[in-house]
């Protein structure tokens, strides 16, 4: 019994260790990278980096996408593209809130903060809580997010 009890903890310890799930930290950080990058090189590299689904900019459930701030129109999204140069302002999430303009308005008014709604995790393929960590810089608006467990 002790043989069976040491051989499958040594066993454990051969397996990879599972992704930690992305904080409110890892957002902050993937935004304000995206923010220096935009910074030095331009709003359309960085769309192209997006779109690329550069690995600086899309770790599993956790990516940066880019919509301007005056017209609300998705301009880079690297796990739904359809909806990439579409106004959807004003469409609501499954539970009727219209993030989107939240998202808009917070990063007109502060420049930056949280904002919460229920979004598909391309992950797990479900409807789940996410909260979205906003970053304006120029005319551009950054949004990176983690899903509420």
């Amino acid at each position: 019994m002790r043989l069976i009890a040491a051989t499958l903890a040594a066993a454990a310890l051969c397996l990879p260790a599972r992704a930690a799930e992305p904080t409110e930290k890892d957002a902050i950080a993937m935004a304000e990278k995206g923010a220096a990058f935009i910074k030095a090189h331009g709003k359309e590299e960085m769309m192209k980096k997006i779109s690329a689904k550069d690995p600086d900019y899309v770790q599993g459930s956790l990516y940066v996408d880019l919509r301007d701030i005056n017209t609300g129109i998705v301009l880079a999204h690297p796990i739904n593209p359809s909806i990439v140069g579409k106004d959807l302002t004003d469409v609501p999430d499954a539970n009727g809130k219209k993030y989107r303009r939240e998202i808009i308005e917070l990063a007109a008014r502060k420049g930056h903060g949280w904002v919460d709604y229920m979004y598909k995790n391309p992950t797990s393929g479900k409807l789940e809580a996410k909260t979205t960590y906003i970053l304006r810089v120029g005319d551009a608006v950054l949004e990176a997010g983690i899903y509420k467990k």
